[in-house]
């Protein structure tokens, strides 16, 4: 049986291993070109997810990037000694520490997101106009799908708390 060549594999693949396949690379190129902002892996996480959410609870923003509480407790120590992050009492929890940005964690995040940004228009621009359309196209689809995907939302507080009693917790 002859063998295939790793393009043609991927064109034959399934639409699930197509898509991890796209997302390990993509994934490993952001890493490249952010250099993670200047922090670890984990920080870097950190930092993105509290610039997309805001300001969050310790064990919360563990959840929304699925990490242990250890790792994300050393992490936001690190951030905090570095200035990028303010960790104090909860108002609405008093057992629990809020997680904030500071200025400078504000401008880390939009660094890193304008260097990300640039990376994925230099990356789209070379499928042509036609093509790229097509994609970006596709990605909001694909977009709008997780966002209504249980096991991509899983663990984390509904828009709106009427909706808590509606929906099973998957955790």
């Amino acid at each position: 049986m002859p063998e295939t060549s790793p393009s043609q594999a991927l064109s034959e693949s399934s639409p699930g291993s197509l898509l991890r396949e796209v997302a390990r690379l993509y994934t490993r190129a952001q890493r490249v070109v952010a250099d993670c902002c200047r922090t670890t892996s984990t920080q870097c996480h950190l930092l993105t997810e509290l610039g997309r959410s805001g300001p969050l609870p310790l064990s919360e923003l563990g959840t929304r990037v699925s990490l242990e509480k250890s790792w994300v407790s050393r992490a936001v120590e690190a951030m905090a000694a570095r200035g990028l992050v303010t960790k104090e009492p909860n108002p609405l929890d008093a057992r629990s520490w809020l997680v904030t940005l500071t200025a400078d964690g504000v401008r880390t995040v939009n660094e890193l997101n304008d260097t990300l940004d640039t990376h994925a228009e230099q990356l789209l621009r070379r499928l042509g106009e036609r093509n790229r359309a097509a994609v970006e196209k596709s990605l909001l689809l694909l977009l709008q799908a997780l966002r209504e995907d249980q096991a991509a939302n899983c663990c984390l507080p509904p828009p709106e708390a009427k909706d808590v009693k509606d929906k099973p917790s998957c955790c």
